[in-house]
């Protein structure tokens, strides 16, 4: 299983990619792009579970709750918001794969730089992932789910799907694993707009500060801790008390 510590190193080390070099040039006539052609975010809807099923959306919970458990310094996966994060996109054009390259041939056990090996989109991953998820865990847990297995034998679960041990239909274990992982991260330090890092939990453990629009003020002081609360893509809710 990965630790908090190799998890939280893994996403700081994600955005480490290098540099590249600014080039300036000059615009004349009508600027090159279309008034309104930016997506912006959506904010994630709440309320029920718009893509799992109920027993779905109970497994991924107690999957989240393992991956980042509750400890002194934050609360779970699943209290921070991932499985609704995870539901919101699985709903959305990342579950239907609008943005990824989906054509063939798709080659098993490749190197990660090549992507995804599989003619499934995310969201037909993760439903013919957890069909096999329930099915592996009734056939050895005396009839249980994923979701009433003991912590420590969830734990079991995953450590054995980290490693590709149990055989999973259509879409491999360890393949998932990685997935559910990825995902996970993104839910719990993408911005509370997408529906995890509830409370901007991830945020507050890391120091990150979110999206304030101005740093003029904080500039000169790189030396000196920063006090402010993180601010989402929405504001925070002090600042729009009558909504």
């Amino acid at each position: 299983m990965i630790s908090r510590r190799a998890l939280l190193a893994s996403t700081a080390a994600a955005a480490l990619v290098g540099s590249t070099q600014a080039k300036a040039r000059f615009l004349s006539g009508e600027v090159p792009w279309a008034p309104g052609a930016a997506t912006p975010p959506e904010p994630a809807l709440p309320g029920g579970w718009i893509y799992f099923t109920p027993d779905e959306a109970r497994a991924v919970e107690a999957i989240v709750e393992r991956l980042i458990p509750a400890d002194e310094l934050s609360p779970s996966g699943k209290d921070a918001g991932c499985a609704v994060f995870i539901d919101r996109q699985l709903a959305g054009p990342y579950g239907g794969a609008e943005r990824l390259y989906m054509k063939p041939p798709f080659v098993a056990g490749t190197a990660p730089e090549f992507g995804p090996q599989s003619p499934l989109s995310p969201a037909q991953q993760y439903r013919v992932a957890l069909k096999s998820l329930d099915a592996y865990c009734r056939s050895n847990f005396g009839g249980k789910g994923f979701a009433e297995l003991a912590p420590e034998e969830r734990d079991k679960v995953l450590a054995a799907m980290e490693k590709g041990e149990p055989k999973f239909d259509g879409f491999g274990s360890r393949p998932f694993f990685n997935l559910v992982l990825q995902n996970t991260m993104e839910g719990f330090f993408a911005d509370p707009i997408y529906g995890g890092n509830r409370d901007m939990v991830g945020w507050k453990l890391i120091g990150f500060p979110g999206a304030r629009y101005d740093y003029r003020d904080f500039i000169d002081h790189v030396t000196e801790p920063y006090t402010l609360p993180p601010v989402s893509l929405q504001g925070r809710a002090g600042w729009n008390p009558g909504r």
